[in-house]
């Protein structure tokens, strides 16, 4: 393999799959980038088999191959070359020669030919969606997911493909994020899947705002083919989590007592600052309404106390209820609407956050501390 290549095009190659790459895997191979030189690309591949990323950049090719090299030590010594065009040389047995300027590396390797075969999935269940609303409805959702391990179904995100409907939800037994919209299903693609963190967090780095994505999936694997305007497309294959995904329709409450509108970044704000005086063993936040008024308040021992009061549309009896601000501050700032809705009924039963769009958010009390 022989190929030439601007700096920032191999930059750019290894920054999407670098987190793909298997650093702590007990095969050695899986600590390297896999190189394909051919036609006028570069093709760069990292994989730990549970998840894998795949693409290519523009590249000079004068002889085709394979290789593969460390993927960590690779960036750095790329990141350090002079901002100038580089050449690659590598033998069949991964050995590898890269020249810039007056920079020269002998970098060894491992032969391609040991690196685990890529899987292939029929593209016969493909459904094709906006880049942008993907990325979206896995912004809204995705943070809700459990990280316990002894919850493996909880431990990634769900998407359902319904007949005119896609839901894409997360949780983790104290809270539920869900986000729906509508798009026409192909009958074979229907059914559901459950995405975990790790490939759900890469695909919120990868997706764009413009272009398409591909989804097929296959028993256990999925595969997402992004189509970006420019550059070519760039391939993530994830393990699935097996498993049914619980009921989540079961807990999302059918009625409130109150329907309370506030300004979500005042809101965001007096949380944010509301969680400066909380621990670990306290950590709840206290809301009280009362006639359009919201009065926030925390109390912790050894720690101190906090009070905020913001304006918003209540009416009714005065009432109080406690909850964990991070589970209210991840979902608000992940959300761009001005106004919010609070659905609540008392200080035992779960408060729903709503928005003039397909967003939904269950969230647990906490005990009220007196």
């Amino acid at each position: 393999m022989k190929i030439t290549i601007t700096k920032e095009q191999f930059q750019n190659g290894l920054l999407v799959i670098q987190n793909a790459v298997g650093a702590r895997s007990s095969l050695p191979i899986l600590s390297n980038v896999l190189l394909d030189a051919e036609g006028n690309k570069l093709g760069l591949t990292g994989s730990d088999l549970d998840l894998t990323i795949s693409c290519s950049v523009a590249a000079v090719v004068e002889t085709s191959g394979k290789t593969t090299l460390p993927a960590k030590r690779l960036q750095s010594i790329v990141r350090e070359l002079p901002l100038q065009d580089l050449t690659v040389e590598a033998d069949d047995e991964g050995r590898c020669r890269i020249e810039c300027g007056s920079v020269k590396y002998n970098l060894y390797g491992l032969p391609a030919a040991d690196y685990p075969q890529l899987r292939t999935i029929k593209e016969d269940k493909k459904i094709v969606l906006d880049q942008g609303k993907l990325k979206g409805m896995l912004k809204k959702t995705g943070f809700a997911a459990s990280q316990e391990e002894g919850r493996y179904v909880l431990n990634g995100t769900y998407l359902e493909f319904k007949e005119h409907k896609i839901v894409v939800v997360a949780t983790d037994g104290r809270r539920l994020a869900l986000v729906e919209e509508d798009y026409d299903i192909p009958e074979n693609a229907m059914g559901g899947i459950i995405i975990p963190v790790k490939g759900v967090n890469e695909l919120n780095r990868l997706l764009n705002e413009k272009g398409t994505v591909e989804i097929n999936s296959l028993e256990n694997f999925v595969k997402f083919k992004l189509n970006n305007e420019e550059g070519a497309p760039v391939e993530i294959f994830t393990k699935l989590i097996e498993g049914a995904f619980p009921n989540y329709r079961q807990v999302v409450p059918t009625e409130s007592k109150y329907r309370i509108d506030i300004y979500r970044e005042e809101f965001l704000g007096a949380l944010r600052r509301a969680e400066l005086v909380t621990s670990e063993r306290q950590n709840s936040v206290k809301l009280s309404f009362s006639e359009n008024q919201l009065t926030i308040t925390t109390n912790t021992p050894d720690v101190g106390d906090f009070l905020e009061t913001i304006a918003v549309r209540f009416s009714g009896e005065d009432f109080s209820i406690a909850f964990n601000p991070a589970y209210l501050i991840e979902p608000l700032s992940v959300l761009t609407e001005d106004v919010i809705f609070f659905e609540l009924t008392d200080h035992m039963s779960p408060g729903v956050v709503k928005v003039n769009g397909p967003f939904l958010y269950v969230v647990m009390p906490m005990r009220l501390q007196e």
